[in-house]
């Protein structure tokens, strides 16, 4: 049976975009710098005030299209090894959100935990968490936290600093062919 919160009835927003901003994260925190340097920071400032509402909101749809991505690699995987990719992805997801209490505001585990456990089951994450309302500003960015630290555990499992980007450029890049 079908789900009304299935991926087949969600848009897809720009991934392109949610895919640089989050490689952008995963660049330099690789690289050791841990502050955006003056020149990105001016980037990506730049670049958000040129986002109208349609633009901020195809965004947030391609991060949770990213989050959705990522989950159903993260379960083949997973299931290739006899685990659950609930069990072995959102404990630590959790416990890392709680170690960044200025990023990711307590309040905010909760839904995003809800967010990648509806993706690992085959759930489209944004279509998830509409049901409960507008998304509100103050779970902008631990959105964009989940979608990296989920990249960022893909990275570390297939041991490939770039593997999460290179695999969602790679699923970008046959769609287009198609």
């Amino acid at each position: 049976m079908s789900s009304p919160y299935g991926p087949q009835h969600a848009p897809a927003g720009d991934v392109g975009t949610a895919l640089m901003m989050i490689d952008s994260r995963l660049r330099s925190i690789r690289e050791g710098t841990t502050e955006t340097d003056a020149e990105q920071q001016e980037l990506i400032e730049h670049f958000a005030a040129s986002l109208d509402r349609q633009g901020a909101h195809d965004v947030l749809n391609g991060t949770c299209t990213l989050i959705y991505m990522f989950m159903m690699w993260l379960r083949e995987a997973h299931e290739d090894h006899g685990k659950d990719v609930i069990e072995y992805v959102v404990p630590s997801l959790v416990a890392t959100m709680r170690m960044m209490p200025k990023s990711v505001r307590p309040e905010a585990v909760p839904t995003m935990a809800g967010l990648v456990i509806a993706a690992g089951t085959g759930l489209s994450p944004n279509l998830w968490r509409e049901q409960y309302g507008d998304w509100t500003r103050e779970e902008m960015t631990p959105l964009e936290v989940t979608a990296f630290l989920l990249a960022e555990h893909i990275n570390r499992i297939t041991d490939d600093p770039d593997f999460a980007t290179r695999m969602v450029t790679r699923a970008l890049t046959t769609a287009e062919e198609d």
